[in-house]
């Protein structure tokens, strides 16, 4: 049974308890990225409980090869138009890299996004580390999503993308951090690429959702990047995406039917300009 706080003659804004009581009665949780207006208007029609508008949009807006140049303005910008798209779904902004590094640089960020955007949660990557900033920020009223595993804005001191929690010592590192991130606040936490064993395991140790990506099944929840869902990319989508469409051909063959029928269409015989010009 469904426990989606809609109705048919109202729609309210998803909040953090409906978040709680869909993940206590047993149902799954939906996320994808979102990055501008249309898109967020199509997929709160759609029902996804939590759009993020990632700082993955620095790879799949703005042409970046990692999220590390998108900026504190880039998201504000793109996470309001998110919000005005939106009257159902609860919206999540990433903070980019290096705003959360300590918890008054990461507070005074977040206090920016929530008066400048009217986002109802920030999300964080980092381990243990991060449980301070988390803390501050809850303590404050701003919700927070942690997120470990692969974490892209450490994509150099990881050395590339993979599949994380094959050892011994990195199965407990990974434990104790999504444990100690929920002692210190976070609502949620984002597992993306764990083994799915790892997956498992971290999501039966907590009383809050996980969201995965690329971590299996088992996880409280899914997000994906939408671009990656609906194949609206020129480069293949990650392993553990499968698109529902293809919208990048769709557009590809739109754009050259107008193309053709623009240039179909004969010039009216007219003199050439410089003889114009000599009269």
């Amino acid at each position: 049974m469904s426990v989606h706080p809609t109705s048919a003659s109202s729609i309210q804004r998803i909040t953090l308890r409906d978040i709680q009581k869909i993940y206590a009665a047993g149902e799954k949780l939906t996320m994808l990225t979102a990055y501008d207006f249309v898109t967020a208007q199509v997929l709160d029609q759609a029902e996804i409980e939590m759009l993020l508008v990632g700082d993955s949009l620095g790879n799949v807006v703005l042409g970046y090869d990692t999220t590390i140049p998108v900026s504190l303005d880039d998201m504000i910008r793109h996470t309001a138009a998110v919000v005005r798209g939106t009257a159902r779904a609860l919206v999540i902004c990433d903070l980019p890299f290096g705003v959360a590094t300590d918890p008054i640089k990461a507070l005074e960020a977040s206090i920016r996004v929530f008066q400048e955007t009217g986002c109802q949660a920030v999300k964080l990557e980092g381990g243990e580390w991060a449980a301070p900033v988390v803390a501050k920020l809850v303590e404050q009223g701003i919700p927070v999503v942690c997120h470990i595993g692969l974490t892209p804005q450490s994509v150099h001191q990881l050395g590339g993308f993979y599949k994380h929690g094959k050892t011994e010592s990195d199965i407990a590192r990974l434990k104790r951090a999504a444990l100690t991130l929920q002692e210190a606040g976070a609502f949620a936490i984002v597992l993306e690429c764990l083994t799915q064993e790892l997956a498992s395991e971290i999501t039966a140790s907590l009383h809050i959702p996980t969201i995965g990506i690329g971590s299996g099944p088992n996880c409280s929840g899914q997000v994906l990047v939408i671009n990656d869902l609906v194949g609206l990319s020129v480069r293949p989508a990650p392993s553990f995406a499968k698109p529902k469409a293809d919208v990048a051909s769709v557009i590809r063959e739109a754009a050259l039917a107008y193309r053709n029928e623009v240039k179909a269409v004969a010039m009216k015989s007219r003199p050439h300009p410089q003889s114009e010009v000599l009269k």
